[in-house]
């Protein structure tokens, strides 16, 4: 009988050392399948502990946290994970030693760690300086609440294209696009986590590569042939696939910012350089600078005064550059010196200067002009200016688009002085008056 009891008496040591928290405390009880949704797309601020059962100071911690929870209830959130039961999730945030601490505030991707200390007034003085900082962020026009985690932009799953067995060699394998593909199981944390950010970034990569790539998401559990096909082993594992070639492990962040930075990487090195476009009518200056956010357009010497070889050197640079920052999908222009005064007028440059180049942003009506040489170093300082939101800028003339003259487009021949008409004045009878005017 004594075994027996004593059978019992262990069984429920370990249970009172394993339940640190219960349903009664004011302590949010953290797992992989709720943590997304209680922690990432809440817009509260949240302090999460990482525990152990069998860690004493755990133990330790246990009634002052509940302390802290009850004082903050309505306030601020206060989590506890078991990290020993769910170990992906404190390797997700880098969790090495029992208890630790993190602060989920204005930017959920990155928490913050608590570095105050165990009573329970201490915890509420930290979450309330931390609760400070994210309002004061909030006031100052910074992000809050969930941050980045939440879809903004107009991210939406509508914008992840859902792959199957039946439809997956057709839409990713035969597409000229570049794609990437989440496999996922939906039981899965990770992927939970991870969900938010791929719709957002799905919709960022369609509209700043205009399609060429695409995100796509696998249900791995349901499609298990195509799953099958790449060896899928874990969740949620991303494949990068371009035409005709194996696919490639994805090894980026798994933020919105990592993965559309990844995507913008893959077009750019997948995407010719955009056309260099001479200005011959209205609707080629139109439709460039208005489906780009910036048109860079050159206006260059008279070919009378470069002749066909000096021409093509400055449009040589202007290519090497269009290469350069194709990721950017500006658009890129040149005209004559002279053939567009309006456009000339409206920058500026005014028939001097040749070379001269600036920068269009058609939606805000502003331009900013080159002020160094027209070379590769002076025309990549002027774009990486602009590129980092810095550089002086202007009111296009009028506030509106110059007005275009439609013009013949430029043969690739040196230029030609117009010929001089032969006047035959030999059968012209003089009258005497001029005679002696001209003697």
């Amino acid at each position: 009988m004594r075994p027996l009891l004593l059978g019992v008496l262990g069984c429920s040591l370990v249970l009172s050392v394993q339940a640190l928290y219960s349903s009664s405390d004011d302590v949010v009880e953290l797992t992989p399948s709720n943590f997304n949704r209680e922690v990432i797309q809440s817009d509260s601020l949240w302090l999460v502990e990482f525990y152990a059962p069998w860690c004493g100071h755990c133990q330790s911690l246990a009634p002052e946290w509940k302390k802290a929870a009850t004082a903050l209830k309505g306030i601020v959130k206060i989590g506890a994970v078991d990290a020993d039961q769910h170990k992906s999730l404190g390797g997700q945030y880098g969790v090495r030693g029992f208890p630790t601490i993190k602060i989920f505030g204005g930017n959920k991707n990155k928490p913050d760690e608590y570095q105050g200390g165990r009573s329970s007034q201490a915890i509420v003085d930290g979450a309330m300086n931390a609760l400070r900082t994210l309002v004061k962020d909030r006031l100052n026009g910074k992000s809050g609440g969930s941050g980045s985690n939440k879809q903004s932009g107009g991210g939406s799953k509508k914008d992840v294209v859902e792959l199957t067995d039946d439809n997956f060699d057709k839409l990713v394998l035969e597409s000229d696009d570049v794609w990437l593909v989440e496999f996922f199981a939906p039981w899965c944390g990770h992927c939970k986590n991870l969900e938010p950010e791929w719709a957002a970034a799905a919709t960022d990569v369609k509209e700043q590569t205009k399609g060429k790539v695409r995100l796509g998401a696998v249900d791995a559990t349901v499609h298990q042939v195509v799953s099958s096909r790449y060896g899928i082993r874990g969740f949620p594992t991303i494949k990068i696939f371009k035409k005709g070639e194996e696919p490639e492990d994805y090894q980026g962040g798994r933020s919105r910012k990592d993965i559309v930075e990844r995507a913008l990487d893959l077009f750019s090195d997948n995407a010719p350089p955009p056309e260099l476009l001479e200005i011959l009518s209205e609707d080629v200056l139109k439709k460039t600078c208005e489906d780009s956010q910036l048109c860079i357009i050159a206006v260059l010497p008279h070919i009378l005064d470069t002749g066909a070889d000096g021409r093509n050197g400055y449009l040589e640079v202007m290519m090497k550059m269009a290469e350069k920052y194709k990721k950017k999908m500006w658009g890129w222009l040149w005209t004559e010196a002279g053939a567009q005064m309006d456009l000339e007028a409206s920058l500026g440059i005014g028939g001097f200067g040749y070379p001269a180049m600036a920068a269009i942003n058609a939606r805000k009506m502003k331009f900013a002009l080159l002020r160094g040489s027209f070379s590769d170093t002076g025309i990549h300082e002027f774009l990486r200016e602009l590129s980092v939101g810095r550089g002086s800028t202007a009111t296009l003339g009028g506030g509106t688009m110059p007005k275009i003259h439609a013009v013949e487009p430029w043969d690739g021949k040196d230029g030609q002085l117009p010929e001089e008409e032969d006047y035959d004045l030999s059968d012209v009878d003089l009258d005497d008056d001029f005679q002696k005017t001209e003697l």
